[in-house]
């Protein structure tokens, strides 16, 4: 399979990985799975939220940048993101949660005939659930099994990824053309996307918003989201095809849990293309995922240096028992 094959992780930033830690593990429920810093900024905390093994396509992870201010939502962004949920009973259980946790959200909508929920955290980072009960296409990952939201109505992974674009013509001929994706189907101003097998884990709904001023990056908003691909070799060939499109490209780059290349595709939107695997296991047992600070082999030789430059985060799960409510 050489196309892309749906939703990778998407990354954002944060104002605390502290908070972030928190809200994503004791009210989402989803599973710190690594615990690690910006291979380009080793200053700065990347924490990665994710299924039970952290399979791909179920990760949403974060950037805590010291003292960056707060950013502005507005066109040319990747505005929201989305998780996938098992069924329609399931986001009636989330709008009771997120009311007993007061967690802002927007009442249960339908959006391209599947029910939702949208929502936000403390830095005004922008999120929906999507129910799966109609769903097909990608399968999606395995709820945390320990952690605090009963299986049947927890997280499974990654869904549709918003982006609100002001050059919309320009936008879908780069999705259609370069990308592969299809457009099958809008509503007023939004657009869905899709590629691969399709549905939730793999769509991209487009916003033309001309109106809007641009939107500035900072914490409460997403740096990148990024797409699978089956392994190097694909990866490769998305290398040759993005700069035979003309894209300035990263080229390779190895992130150790994955492989990897960047490309700006439009104003201020970064797509990533990933690899599957290796994953998020090759350092840590199951059992203790996302509880220690894991380096890539590049960066081992500088751990005491790292580990002065982060404050420590405590992130021991294992000896804790999660009551589901």
């Amino acid at each position: 399979m050489n196309g892309l094959k749906g939703v990778h992780h998407v990354t954002a930033i944060t104002s605390s990985a502290e908070k972030n830690y928190q809200f994503f593990t004791n009210i989402l429920g989803m599973r710190l799975v690594k615990k690690t810093v910006n291979q380009d900024d080793i200053q700065t905390y990347h924490l990665f939220f994710a299924d039970d093994r952290g399979n791909a396509g179920t990760d949403m992870t974060f950037f805590d940048f010291p003292e960056i201010p707060q950013g502005i939502h507005g066109t040319n962004e990747i505005s929201k993101s989305s998780f996938r949920v098992p069924n329609d009973a399931a986001i009636e259980y989330w709008v009771n949660r997120f009311d007993r946790y007061e967690v802002k959200h927007s009442g249960i909508k339908e959006q391209f005939g599947k029910k939702t929920l949208s929502f936000v955290d403390f830095d005004d980072q922008h999120y929906q659930l999507i129910s799966d009960e109609k769903n097909v296409g990608v399968v999606s990952g395995i709820p945390w099994k320990k952690g605090p939201v009963p299986l049947v109505y927890a997280i499974t992974g990654l869904g549709p990824i918003f982006i609100r674009i002001a050059n919309f013509d320009y936008f879908k001929e780069m999705m259609e053309q370069v990308l592969q994706f299809k457009e099958i189907a809008n509503e007023g101003s939004l657009h869905l996307f899709e590629v691969g097998e399709g549905g939730n884990g793999a769509q991209v709904i487009a916003e033309h918003n001309a109106a809007l001023p641009p939107a500035r990056q900072g914490f409460g908003t997403v740096h990148h989201v990024a797409f699978r691909v089956e392994n190097r070799q694909v990866l490769e060939s998305w290398i040759s095809r993005m700069e035979s499109f003309g894209f300035q490209t990263s080229g390779y780059v190895d992130r150790h849990f994955f492989e990897s290349l960047y490309a700006r595709v439009a104003p201020q939107i970064l797509f990533e293309f990933a690899t599957d695997g290796p994953g998020f296991m090759g350092d840590e047992p199951y059992e203790t995922l996302g509880e220690k600070l894991s380096l890539p082999p590049f960066l081992e030789p500088k751990r005491e240096q790292i580990e002065k430059l982060v404050r420590p985060i405590d992130t021991v799960r294992s000896t804790i028992e999660f009551i589901k409510e």
